[in-house]
């Protein structure tokens, strides 16, 4: 199988490289900053961007947020089926 990804610098505009679920928490950042969340289930999104500013978003359903992403509260967090999407 030919692996488009080998042997490729890896840009944060081009696909990701996995994308794994969110489990909001109000203690522990992801294990990897995300380039990008997806939400299935619309609401309130409480975020700590990857600039280190704690950040409040409403999103519909089914949607991508292009932001990077430390970590996702528990508190303040009424979005549901979250998914980072991660280039590392």
């Amino acid at each position: 199988m030919t692996n488009p990804f080998a042997n490729r610098a890896m840009h944060l505009s081009g696909p990701a490289r996995d994308i794994e679920p969110v489990t909001p928490n109000d203690s522990a950042p992801l294990a990897d900053v995300a380039v990008a969340l997806y939400v299935e289930i619309g609401g309130t999104l409480s975020i700590l961007t990857e600039k280190g500013q704690t950040r409040t978003v409403t999103v519909a359903d089914f949607s991508i947020l292009p932001v990077g992403v430390r970590q996702v509260h528990a508190t303040g967090t009424t979005a549901s089926g979250i998914h980072a999407f991660l280039v590392s």
